[in-house]
């Protein structure tokens, strides 16, 4: 019924999409990752440690026939940065797609979003798929989509910080803007937060912090799962209009009443 998510000429079973950071463990990682039915994990390659060849990295604890993986460029503060590591993750074998990132504030981390077009218009050259993290500006968001992204990814609130959905209007205005998917990216502190984004009219979600720093991850992350399903069914069941005052439930037109 919710259909699959659509990314560029990639189908996904799932609408949500999960981060492998700040577990406590590479095993509740794994438990999460199956609890939430999720079918890409994003990795933040920059940070993997790939010098030592006898050890297991992160990417050893995914399985790759279950899962695909999208590399992203956390960590990235230049355009040049950005591209780099994600020639590294197409060189290491890991696909053409990537979540890009350009950070332009080390307190915020809000989005370099000049950085992140200039980024978004070579990786497109160089044939990858681009997926990038941006803010919640409608300009911006037309202006990546012209430049070719596969979807835009805006923020919901900063990255990590559980608020919630605090940018209804604008996410709605996006949205409206542009004719890719767009998949909210930061800010889902919980699992009526990941509702909520679905039934604003979202395709998808991502999220990391949200499931990683709760008391139990892995049921949270099964809570993210159901959530994202259940919004994007009221999504497309079209809610009842909001009204002033109240309805009765059971009209009392055409009913006989006796005395």
């Amino acid at each position: 019924m919710t259909g699959p998510l659509q990314i560029g000429t990639t189908q996904l079973k799932s609408r949500l999409i999960l981060g492998t950071g700040k577990y406590t463990s590479m095993d509740v990682m794994v438990r999460a990752l199956e609890a939430s039915g999720a079918g890409m994990i994003t990795v933040a390659i920059g940070r993997v440690n790939f010098s030592n060849r006898g050890e297991k990295t992160l990417l050893d604890y995914i399985d790759r026939d279950r899962y695909m993986i999208l590399p992203n460029t956390a960590g990235a503060y230049t355009a040049a940065d950005a591209i780099r590591i994600a020639r590294m993750a197409r060189e290491l074998g890991l696909g053409d797609f990537v979540k890009l990132e350009v950070i332009g504030d080390p307190k915020t981390l809000m989005p370099d979003t000049a950085g992140l077009l200039e980024a978004t218009k070579v990786l497109v050259s160089e044939g990858f798929v681009v997926m990038p993290y941006t803010n919640d500006d409608v300009v911006v968001a037309k202006r990546l989509e012209d430049a070719g992204a596969a979807c835009v990814m805006p923020l919901a609130a900063p990255i990590g910080s559980g608020r919630g959905i605090q940018n209804r209007l604008s996410l709605q205005f996006i949205m409206e803007a542009v004719a890719c998917p767009l998949i909210v990216d930061a800010g889902v502190g919980t699992a009526s937060d990941a509702a909520i984004c679905m039934e604003l009219g979202a395709d998808g979600v991502l999220m990391n912090t949200a499931i990683a720093a709760a008391q139990d991850p892995v049921l949270m992350a099964g809570a993210m799962g159901l959530a994202v399903q259940a919004g994007r069914k009221a999504f497309l069941a079209g809610r009842m209009p909001v009204k002033e005052y109240a309805t009765a439930s059971s009209p009392q037109e055409g009913l006989t009443l006796k005395k």
